[in-house]
């Protein structure tokens, strides 16, 4: 039943974003031919006339069209008619153009609004995390930082912890002996070897095989730090470390416990300081417990990237309880949202995201179901006005084939006085439609694949 109800209300956003530039032109006086829900790609499942207006169903239901009379070859009406959609200015041109865009924002807000009266409450986008039941074996420092069921962790290194994410990300990117290390901690146990070894002249140089070397003493790696803009999600995680290659890493292993290495002669003096100084990162923990802040001993992730402990968080809710914080609440949440999925949209374009990471109306419905079915119909609603943002500025964005491609059109139009050539604007047009299905056919596959690797 949730996916059902998750269906219904991704398909209502279509009809919503379709019906605002149906409207539109009607009451711009443009006359429409076609109102498609679906891709016209594959067999018409429905079709009917209403009034003068054809009405279509198509068995490629990701998507929809509003057609006029400049569309179809084979129309009737005369080419200066008032009907048609390129005889009129600019302006109302562009207004029909964006009205589908101010559907879907105008849909966002409503839905939102709704959450907000109805629900009383909206998410504020943070959660308290708490620590769980201790799983971790009886060697790992967990036990010996301090720590307790039930305290609340407000910071890892010193950035705030505000989600589950957060936490997880800390300690993955914190693992032991994760095969990368800073260019400074190599460098300082460079110098310490080189110390210890004052006949090792040449730190590129291969050693010769039984040569003797003396090992400085192995410390810890220095913490991590992370963007906030990662911790909340935003953007990836991408170090700037040093990775070790296959050579330094099997010799970090043989070097784990011992003070003396004999050179077998494959390895300088770099690939030694290399080796040994991919150890481990501390983090630094601070919790609150009932309402006292405590600085925790220095805890270490395993080599999986576990520190031992379940994890319980709690959402923080904003109450909307009158019509001043339901608007306020929702116009917040709304501009939250955007800055999120604009941040998003950049990241993707500039490649910080790859396309195997993204993900459409398969794992939409999926997780939307999910959302539903786990914590009730408004956080559904909720994650549907996410949707409906994400569709308008998608839409608008100034490609060919969407909205924002026709608006720059329009544009340009404007600015040279005349309109570029149809057949010149259908050829670029037709071309980025073939590359939007062909994104949108990768799309799916990423969703199936993700559900049969159970990624969500």
């Amino acid at each position: 039943m949730s996916l059902i109800i998750m269906i219904l209300l991704l398909s209502f956003l279509v009809l919503v974003h379709e019906a605002g530039h149906f409207l539109a032109a009607r009451a711009l006086g443009m006359k429409v031919s076609k109102f498609g829900f679906g891709l016209p790609i594959g067999p018409t499942l429905w079709s009917r006339q209403i009034g003068d207006v054809e009405v279509l169903v198509h068995a490629f239901l990701l998507g929809g069209y509003v057609s006029f009379p400049d569309d179809e070859k084979d129309s009737d009406l005369p080419s200066d008619s008032k009907d048609r959609f390129a005889n009129h200015p600019v302006w109302h041109r562009m207004i029909v153009i964006s009205a589908g865009v101010i559907a879907n924002i105008i849909t966002a807000f409503v839905f939102v609004l709704i959450t907000a009266f109805v629900w009383g409450k909206l998410p504020s986008g943070q959660s308290l995390v708490y620590i769980g039941d201790i799983s971790a074996n009886k060697e790992a420092s967990i036990w010996q930082s301090g720590i307790k069921k039930g305290d609340r962790v407000l910071k890892i290194n010193n950035s705030e912890i505000k989600s589950p994410y957060a936490l997880t990300l800390y300690a993955k990117s914190s693992k032991l002996y994760d095969g990368k290390i800073d260019k400074e901690k190599s460098e300082e146990v460079l110098n310490q070897l080189l110390t210890l070894n004052p006949e090792i002249k040449n730190p590129e140089e291969i050693i010769k095989e039984k040569t003797v070397i003396k090992l400085p003493e192995k410390t810890d790696e220095k913490p991590l730090t992370i963007e906030d803009e990662v911790l909340k999600g935003y953007t990836l995680y991408h170090d700037k470390q040093i990775a070790l290659n296959e050579t330094q890493i099997k010799l970090r292993d043989s070097l784990k416990d011992k003070q003396i290495y004999t050179s077998d002669g494959t390895a300088s003096a770099n690939d030694i300081a290399t080796a040994i100084s991919d150890t481990q990162r501390p983090l630094n923990i601070t919790v609150l417990r009932g309402d006292k802040e405590i600085q925790l001993k220095p805890i270490y992730a395993n080599e999986k990237g576990l520190i031992g402990i379940m994890i319980e968080s709690k959402e923080v809710l904003m109450p909307t309880k009158n019509i001043k914080t339901a608007i306020t609440g929702s116009c917040r949440y709304l501009w939250e949202q955007t800055y999120m999925l604009v941040y998003g949209l950049w990241q993707l374009f500039t490649g910080k995201i790859p396309i195997k990471d993204m993900h459409g109306i398969v794992a939409i419905t999926k997780i939307g179901g999910d959302v539903i079915q786990n914590n009730g119909f408004f956080s559904g609603l909720l994650l549907t006005a996410m949707i409906s943002l994400d569709l308008a500025l998608v839409n608008f964005l100034p490609i060919p084939a969407l909205d924002g491609g026709h608006f720059m059109f329009l544009i340009i139009e404007q600015l040279r006085g005349k309109p570029l050539d149809e057949e010149t604007i259908n050829k670029i047009s037709s071309v980025f439609f073939l590359l939007l299905i062909i994104l949108m056919v990768l799309i799916v596959f990423n969703d199936i694949y993700a559900l049969i690797k159970h990624k969500f």
